[in-house]
């Protein structure tokens, strides 16, 4: 399945929410585990990621899809995007 979600990311400007888009497998009923990250914010992972393209907006998308692979996410506070 897919799933969307957001998540904080800390940045030079402090924390910031970004759009996580992970393949997630049914661990229990309403609860989902994250196989892997396909964007962040509709962008491939990458290190040197900034969602307003200023500097000290960058992070390290490619940490930040590494932290969320095996996170357990609840699918109630999640937007199913596939069955």
């Amino acid at each position: 399945m897919r799933i969307e979600y957001t998540a904080s990311v800390f940045t030079a400007a402090g924390w910031r929410s970004v759009a996580i888009t992970a393949d997630a497998e049914r661990v229990s009923d309403g609860m989902a585990r994250v196989v892997a990250v396909t964007a962040i914010d509709g962008e491939d992972p990458r290190p040197g990621m900034s969602r307003t393209g200023a500097r000290r907006q960058q992070y390290n998308g490619a940490a930040i899809a590494a932290r969320e692979v095996g996170a357990r996410k609840r699918l109630s506070a999640c937007s199913l995007l596939e069955a």
